[in-house]
């Protein structure tokens, strides 16, 4: 697997086509300010982030690729390890329209710990972990990040 290190937030949005649209699990659908905003708050937050990837693969308008990242939730202190398989979709050599796959019931098992094991499968508890993205997301960007 080969290691990302850089932690270069700005070169990893560069990637992105102005109009992005992001879906994942745990954040939802963001459009591109979103996006942005997003990573930037958890490449701040997560002060040990450590992520490798591998099987990147792409086409004309297309792409697909695994990756891992391990890093403290900072809201409980318990360590998380993220197996994510991302796809892409291209506009003008850009990513347009990037998916993440992860299965939010095992981040609620590391991240929250029992209760997440116990219940992070749940629809109203996985809706109350995207509600608490959606707010902390919003608190950052209204912070002016």
């Amino acid at each position: 697997m080969a290691r990302s290190r850089r932690r270069d937030v700005d070169a990893m949005l560069g990637c992105y086509h102005p109009q992005v649209v992001f879906s994942d699990p745990v954040f939802g659908t963001l459009a591109a300010a979103e996006a942005g905003a997003m990573w930037r708050m958890l490449n701040g937050r997560a002060r040990d982030l450590r992520v490798e990837f591998r099987d990147v693969r792409a086409s004309e308008g297309s792409g697909r690729a695994h990756w891992e990242a391990w890093y403290t939730f900072a809201a409980t202190g318990r360590r998380v390890h993220n197996r994510i398989d991302a796809e892409f979709q291209f506009a003008d050599a850009s990513d347009r329209a990037p998916r993440r796959s992860l299965q939010p019931w095992r981040w609620a098992a590391m991240a929250l710990g029992a209760k997440g094991a116990l219940l992070g499968w749940v629809p109203s508890v996985r809706g109350a972990i995207r509600a608490q993205a959606a707010k902390g997301l919003a608190a950052f960007r209204a912070t002016g990040a």
